[in-house]
This record gives C-alpha cells, structure tokens and sequence, in this order.
C-alpha cells in the first residue's frame, strides 16, 4: 500500500552497501511514487512487506517473466531483499524466500533467479544454504538521464 512506501524506503536505504543510494527524505521523491503505482498496475510484478507488531520489518520485489527460452518458461525473479537489522539472522528472510518460491511455483514458473551484489558474502551463503546455486555472472549498465 502506498502509505507503506516512505517505510519501504528507509528499509532499503538501511544497508551499508546501499545507504546512499536511495533518498528516505520527505516527501518523497515522485520517481518512488511513480515506480509504486506501475508495479501495483502489473500483476506480473508484487511488492511484498513484512510486518511484525505493526512495523515494517521486511520487503523485496517479486517479479514474473514470461520467455521464449526453455521452451517457453516463466521464471521469477526476486530483487531489493531486506529485513530490518535487529532481525537478521531471525529466521524471517528465510521465510521471505521460500514464500516466494512458493508464489513463482503456483505461477508455473520453471525457475527463480535473484542477483546479489559480489560484496555480499554473508548474503551469499545465506541464499547457498537455502539451496541456491552460483550458476551465472550477472553484468550491469547504468543508463545516465538526460536534463
């Protein structure tokens, strides 16, 4: 819901390889309002939140792309993971994880991917433990805006 986005943002904006990156300031930047409203039109995309005694403590993006590849299979696609900091370790991004999984299997999806930054060790045996595998180099190109 939209009045959970100044949340979502602090939230993502809490991480030392992050921090930064995102503007927790108020108002809101209308580019995060924007994103909010063309990801809940798209009901091949799902912001998911995590709430323990009525405070956001966890979100990531669930996204589902349909391809012509492996004959045609739906894959998910997990991105922007984060549980608060006092409750990492808890149990709770496990949880958050295999709920997903559980999501992208009832869509048909074949498979479920989820990038993470190369600096991200403890995540990385994290998602290794949960039963994923290093199976591919993910390469980025940031795109600088005009004006």
């Amino acid at each position: 819901m939209a009045a959970d986005l100044p949340a979502l943002i602090a939230l993502l904006d809490d991480d030392t390889l992050s921090r930064g990156r995102e503007d927790p300031s108020l108002p809101l930047a209308a580019s995060y309002r924007a994103a909010f409203a063309a990801i809940e039109r798209d009901p091949n995309q799902r912001l998911i939140v995590a709430e323990a005694n009525g405070e956001i403590v966890g979100t990531m993006q669930l996204s589902f792309l349909p391809g012509i590849a492996f004959r045609g299979a739906w894959r998910g696609q997990i991105e922007a993971v984060r549980i608060a900091t006092p409750l990492r370790g808890s149990g709770l991004g496990t949880q958050m994880i295999e709920w997903a999984v559980e999501r992208c299997r009832e869509r048909g999806c074949r498979m479920v991917q989820l990038m993470s930054m190369r600096e991200r060790t403890d995540a990385h045996r994290f998602y290794e433990r949960l039963g994923w595998s290093k199976s591919h180099y993910g390469f980025k190109r940031k795109l600088e805006q005009e004006g």
